[in-house]
């Protein structure tokens, strides 16, 4: 990115988008091999593997996008942060203890939350409200992805009585 860009705020921005980019791909990854892995009774062993790298990405996303906020010197507003870094936190600490969650409830509440912050950063996004940040199709692709996951968790889930029994 540095070779491409001669300012190095646009580098950490640029960074920062990437990575998270990556960082969401990681995230329907994961929530794929949840639905797969739970809905057969399987052990979590995919999930928690991509949760690992997907808990280590973001950490990196973090850096870049704390980087670009503060060499841009972007505002910041509190009452914003607060849902993302919940999000942040339970990205990184659902990777060790997703094995020792039994209730299905807990474990689609991570997911959830998190597509939902996800979802919220790409609308605020589409809304124009980041600075450096413009519109993009990915922005809209990202939300019908977290959509259909919520909607294809919920008929998986709810369509088993062995599975929602345990739910609760």
């Amino acid at each position: 990115m540095f070779l491409l860009n001669d300012s190095l705020g646009q580098v950490f921005r640029l960074s920062a988008r990437y990575s998270g980019r990556i960082s969401f791909s990681l995230y329907t990854i994961m929530f794929y091999h949840f639905i797969d892995e739970k809905s057969k009774g399987k052990s979590l062993q995919n999930t928690y593997w991509w949760g690992v790298v997907f808990c280590v990405l973001h950490l990196i996303h973090f850096g870049f996008l704390s980087g670009s906020v503060f060499i841009n010197e972007q505002p910041i507003i509190p009452y914003k942060l607060v849902g993302g870094f919940l999000a942040y936190l339970a990205i990184v600490i659902y990777p060790f203890f997703m094995r020792k969650i039994k209730r299905l409830s807990i474990h689609l509440f991570y997911f959830y939350y998190v597509g939902i912050v996800m979802a919220m950063t790409f609308l605020a996004r589409i809304r124009g409200e980041f600075e450096g940040a413009p519109e993009s199709p990915f922005h809209y692709f990202g939300i019908l992805i977290i959509t259909l996951f919520f909607l294809y968790s919920i008929k998986i889930f709810f369509n088993s009585k062995k599975i929602t029994s345990r739910m609760i």
